[in-house]
């Protein structure tokens, strides 16, 4: 018999034939499911700051998805960049010129890149000396390998050194009141740079409350403070407050740039304040019943109202038989545990939340039919 060598065709065909027995065979096994996409942030868009006192403090958006420790890609520190420009230097700038010419500043450390929730600042103190300045600023991450993302966006700033000094807060004993916390300050003798006069436009005001390590970003006065005291008339009783004080200069072109903090002023107002006593109580007659009519008083933490009763206008107060077994929460009552032909005397206090007890309010008084 005689064997010949398969042809290239023939290799082809069997080749194919296999390869379609193998897929066939593979085809509807489940296979172990692959490990998630890492989609770690390479560079972010959204890095701001502004001068404030000496220094510059830069913000951007707290990393909203990270690598686990255990991987290359978790970004374990972010790079904070810098570089000294002519005011008049031209704007544009590669990342290839700004990696060559800026300097290395500082860095976000990984346990605080692990703490930030809504945001990640870093703060530069600066030197305000000699000639106007430009500072240009970019971050870049960095993860677990070394490996160094493309910059940030760049952010330009041109310090102002005649930025007035932080005020100093002043205490007087009179800050609490019921309708408002009153803070007062001494204004800064001098600018940053020693130089006088002040360059003053006036002052934002801070409330810190329990929660919060830092002030928030907007004060809580609606306008610049011109004169050393503000009332805080949206504050609470039984909540503690923190305030801080920061001056206001006007800075480069024109911006408003603020100092650093004042010293702080801790108060945590308790209501003491009693409620007025409520007014223009009326009372009318009716077979078996005197019903009393007042309005409400006008305190928004009027929790209800007490009335005490007496055949005996002279008697003390507080031998008078109190009516209410709990508070009453309306502004009508009707006794009806009266006697015809008998007169009989009214008064009524008003009690707050805090438990304050307004003083008695005017006597009424009728006679039952």
């Amino acid at each position: 018999m005689n064997c010949s060598p398969p042809s290239l065709r023939q290799l082809l065909l069997l080749f194919c034939l296999l390869l379609t027995a193998y897929c066939s065979l593979s085809c509807g096994k489940r296979r172990p499911p692959l490990p998630p996409v890492e989609h770690v942030p390479q560079r972010t868009e959204l890095l701001s700051g502004a001068q404030r006192g000496n220094q510059v403090i830069l913000s951007w958006p707290a990393l909203r998805r990270n690598a686990g420790d255990s991987s290359v890609q978790s970004i374990r520190r972010i790079d904070v960049y810098r570089l000294a420009e002519k005011p008049d230097a031209p704007l544009p700038l590669t990342e290839e010129e700004f990696g060559a010419r800026s300097t290395l500043i500082g860095s976000v450390t990984y346990p605080d890149i692990q703490k930030a929730t809504e945001e990640i600042t870093y703060t530069d103190t600066l030197e305000l000396a000699g000639q106007p300045t430009r500072l240009r600023y970019a971050i870049r991450y960095v993860n677990a390998s070394g490996q160094r993302a493309a910059f940030s966006n760049f952010l330009l700033v041109e310090p102002a050194a005649r930025i007035a000094q932080p005020p100093n807060i002043v205490t007087t004993g009179k800050e609490l009141s019921e309708s408002a916390i009153t803070i007062t300050w001494n204004p800064p003798a001098a600018n940053i740079d020693g130089s006088t006069p002040v360059n003053l436009l006036g002052y934002n005001v801070y409330r810190i409350t329990g929660s919060q390590v830092e002030p928030g970003q907007i004060p809580i006065n609606t306008a610049l403070v011109a004169g050393t005291q503000f009332q805080d008339k949206t504050f609470n009783f039984g909540e503690r407050y923190t305030y801080v004080v920061r001056s206001v200069s006007l800075g480069t072109e024109g911006a408003q740039v603020e100092s650093l903090n004042s010293n702080s002023i801790e108060l945590a107002p308790v209501d003491t304040y009693p409620p007025a006593p409520p007014s223009s109580i009326t009372v009318a007659p009716a077979p078996g019943r005197l019903s009393l009519f007042f309005p409400a008083n006008s305190e928004p933490d009027i929790a209800g109202y007490n009335i005490y009763r007496s055949t005996d206008s002279s008697q003390p107060k507080e031998a008078w038989t109190k009516l209410t077994r709990t508070l009453l929460t309306k502004t009508t009552f009707a006794d009806e545990n009266v006697e015809p032909g008998k007169k009989y005397y009214y008064y009524l206090t008003a009690v707050d939340t805090s438990g304050n007890i307004s003083a008695p309010s005017e006597v009424v008084s009728e006679t039952v039919p």
